[in-house]
């Protein structure tokens, strides 16, 4: 398949939308002459958050489910003794305390927010209740209480605490939401807080060190050289491994039918014919099945 496939990792910037981010560069695509490529992202950021988000073009977009259960890696600041609607500077403030931890009751309470935890999503979210974003009911004036959820925070460190206010790293599996972290830590600590900064570091594979600013993304899709822009399809997929399979198993997985596992190790694997990719493959009970098929 001609056109464009691979990833761009663009630095969001404080303000657009995740979805905003998607159709400014989708416009930048086709006035740049290179089609209408599908685009998708790796991951929502809230408006008010920065950093690494990943954008899949072309047949990338069909793996981007893959970074969305993936870990993600955030740097955030608590304000304490000030409670938002909404867990961040965003919100009208609900609640307020004079308690302001010191940086050792801080990073003594962190080990309770470590390994699998148990975390209930802010009001504010685009979670759905009965069929309706939780932050359009909430908006609109109504109590709104999210079913806690199973999560696994990996790493949770102090980075800095200055008065008032502490900035910590967190590296966490799917579905965290940082805000509500926050709120928590804050709740430990015996007084209320929200979040002011909030930035992804890591999204599955990829980095902050990979990503350009939104203004350069859209410059670099819009120009003659965007397919060289582009990280490789492949990329998105550094976590696991590789299977090379045979062309008649090529052929097989392609037209999305089973076939028999050679020994490999069960678990996602990218099948590949030589240097190209084939389909994200589970292999499990003795047979390998199609995920997500690619046609390239």
């Amino acid at each position: 398949m001609t056109g464009l496939h691979g990833w761009l990792v663009v630095d969001k910037p404080v303000g657009p939308t995740s979805a905003g981010i998607v159709a400014r560069l989708k416009r930048a695509l086709r006035e740049g002459g290179h089609g209408m490529p599908k685009v998708g992202h790796g991951g929502t950021l809230d408006p008010l958050a920065s950093g690494v988000l990943p954008i899949a073009i072309g047949e990338a977009t069909k793996l981007a489910g893959h970074l969305l259960n993936g870990p993600k890696t955030y740097l955030f600041t608590i304000v304490f003794g000030i409670a938002t609607e909404t867990d961040d500077a965003e919100g009208d403030i609900v609640a307020q305390s004079p308690v302001r931890p010191a940086a050792a009751a801080i990073a003594a309470i962190l080990p309770r927010f470590t390994g699998a935890i148990r975390q209930r999503p802010p009001a504010f979210s685009a979670l759905k209740v009965d069929g309706a974003r939780a932050y359009a009911r909430a908006r609109a004036g109504e109590a709104v209480a999210l079913a806690e959820r199973d999560l696994v925070i990996h790493r949770l460190i102090l980075v800095e605490a200055t008065g008032d206010s502490a900035t910590l790293e967190v590296h966490c599996s799917s579905g965290t939401y940082v805000r509500s972290l926050a709120r928590d830590i804050a709740q430990a600590l015996g007084t209320v807080g929200h979040v002011r900064m909030l930035r992804r570091t890591a999204a599955g594979p990829f980095t902050e060190a990979q990503a350009v600013p939104l203004d350069k993304a859209i410059e670099l899709v819009h120009g003659p050289f965007a397919e060289q822009a582009l990280l490789p399809l492949t990329a998105g997929l550094d976590d696991i491994p590789v299977l090379a399979v045979t062309p008649a198993d090529a052929a097989h997985l392609k037209a999305g039918r089973r076939i028999a596992d050679p020994g490999a190790k069960p678990g996602l694997h990218l099948a590949t014919l030589g240097s190209v990719p084939v389909a994200l493959v589970e292999v499990s009970h003795g047979d390998i099945r199609v995920v997500r098929g690619l046609n390239l």
